[in-house]
Formats: structure tokens, C-alpha cells, sequence
């Protein structure tokens, strides 16, 4: 359940990158490109703390944190790719 809170909240964050860009910059080439580069680096550390978190207080090995860290940075990064490829 963990996982998936934090998967939306990267979706969450996606939405907030591309909304303000939107308001701040318009919604030019540029500025919506910016917004996914900014999301994948702000959503990158993200997981990664996550990861540091599983790791060394929860306890769990590197091994078994690296899909979750995988999965929870890939799937709203390939997302985030995706909007901006076929839709901005």
C-alpha cells in the first residue's frame, strides 16, 4: 500500500510540475519540456530517499528495495514522458 501511495503522490507531483509551468511560463515547447526535467529529477531524489528509508530504517536489503525504487521512480517518469511526447 506503501508503494502505491507514493506512486500517486509522483503522479500528484507530475501534475504540479506541469500545472505551474503552465502558469508561469505558458505552455510553449520550452517550458513544458523544462517541467518534465524538473519532474524527473525533483521525483528521482524522491525515490531515492525512499529507497535510503526501506533500506536503513526499515531494514530491508538493497536487493530487495531496488524494484520497489524501480518501479516507484519508473512508472510516473515513463508517464511523464509520455504526456509530453504525444500530448504537449
Amino acid at each position: 500500500m506503501r508503494t502505491l501511495i507514493i506512486m500517486v503522490s509522483g503522479f500528484a507531483l507530475l501534475a504540479i510540475c506541469l500545472v505551474i509551468a503552465k502558469q508561469f511560463a505558458g505552455a510553449g515547447d520550452t517550458s513544458m519540456t523544462m517541467a518534465t526535467i524538473v519532474f524527473v529529477a525533483l521525483w528521482f531524489l524522491a525515490a531515492a530517499v525512499n529507497m535510503w528509508v526501506g533500506v536503513y530504517r526499515a531494514g530491508y536489503s538493497f536487493r530487495e528495495e531496488l524494484p520497489i525504487f524501480l518501479l516507484i521512480f519508473l512508472l510516473p517518469t515513463a508517464a511523464a514522458v509520455i504526456v509530453r511526447w504525444r500530448f504537449l
